[in-house]
């Protein structure tokens, strides 16, 4: 993000109307390799195919907020690779990490991981080092610490079906496991914001949490979230989750998020009533259906009826009820820009 993009972004969050609105982006591997004509492959294993692809984006859409902006992430597999999770690598599709936990005893073995040394942690940050004069050089800076959420990385490590048996099974072995894996991800927020200085936001993305309901949530989820938001002093505490929303939603104050990507499953006054009026809400139009299948007329008018139902405009950044997905077009992409301004 530029240093104005950045400034406009705490206005939203101190609670100014801007004008325009602001129109922001979740931009990342499922999006950028294929917008860019770059297999992906060569998106993960070339730093300088990586950077021309990120420097494209934000020079084709100056108007969008890419977020978090220079995403120097290897999908679902960046912090299961420090556990252990073996990745496999397609030549043009997403990677994906194997399990690590067979059975819920095996838990009780598995050791935190030194985010400095294990997995693609270090090429994580070493790719940002190489990368950092030339995309500062483009007006942008790293802006954001970034994590997948304490669940998602569970569910990966353990397995989605079991790990959700086991919030009821063996509760026990969930927090231990649970608090070995958020005791990972302070260490790892704490080490990417005190490799770059310029960062000031804490970026999760976790949609587990998505399928609990609120006694669950408020007993496996939150105590876990809150302490990765809260372990540094950043401006932006920015979660996502585009599975179902609302329970999460009722807790984002507590948890001390104030920025919420969420499915576009809700509507913008009801997630406003659920998060409260301190949150910023960055959504909500379909982002398959709409943004990426349909034509611009299609994002123009999903754009216009999002807006022209919400009173009060603060706090509300445009966007897709999720991160932007496979084959959007740029003119898609175009049009919501447009249709954001004119309904300013």
């Amino acid at each position: 993000m530029t240093d104005p993009q950045w400034q406009d972004l705490l206005r939203v969050i101190r609670g100014e109307l801007l004008t325009p609105l602001p129109v922001g982006l979740i931009i990342d591997s499922p999006w950028l390799p294929g917008w860019a004509g770059v297999p992906m492959l060569d998106y993960f294993g070339d730093e300088h195919t990586w950077l021309d692809a990120n420097l494209r984006a934000v020079r084709r859409f100056p108007q969008i907020m890419l977020l978090p902006g220079f995403w120097a992430e290897y999908g679902m597999c960046t912090e299961p690779s420090a556990f252990g999770a073996k990745c496999v690598w397609p030549d043009n599709t997403f990677p994906s990490p194997g399990k690590v936990l067979h059975e819920y005893t095996e838990i009780s073995r598995l050791a935190k991981p030194n985010c400095r040394t294990d997995g693609l942690l270090p090429f994580v940050i070493r790719r940002l080092e190489r990368c950092r004069a030339k995309i500062e050089a483009a007006g942008h800076r790293i802006r954001f610490a970034t994590g997948r959420g304490p669940l998602n990385i569970a569910s990966y490590l353990l397995g989605h079906t079991e790990f959700l048996i086991g919030l009821k099974t063996n509760p026990e072995e969930m927090h231990r496991l649970l608090t070995l894996i958020t005791d990972f991800l302070v260490d790892w927020i704490d080490y990417q914001a005190t490799t770059f200085d310029s960062i000031d936001g804490i970026f999760l993305l976790d949609d587990l949490i998505g399928f609990l309901r609120d006694d669950d949530f408020q007993q496996f989820a939150l105590p876990y979230l809150k302490r990765v938001f809260t372990c540094r002093p950043v401006s932006v505490r920015f979660l996502h989750n585009d599975a179902p929303g609302l329970i999460t939603a009722r807790h984002l104050q507590v948890m001390g998020v104030n920025l919420f990507n969420y499915s576009f499953q809700h509507s913008v006054e009801q997630m406003r009533v659920a998060s409260g009026p301190s949150v910023v809400l960055l959504g909500n139009i379909p982002p398959r259906d709409v943004l990426a299948t349909g034509t611009p007329q299609d994002v123009a008018q999903a754009v216009t009826a999002m807006l022209d139902s919400v009173g009060d405009k603060r706090g509300v950044i445009v966007s897709c009820g999720g991160g932007a997905p496979p084959g959007t077009p740029s003119e898609n992409l175009d049009a919501m820009c447009v249709a954001a301004t004119s309904r300013s």
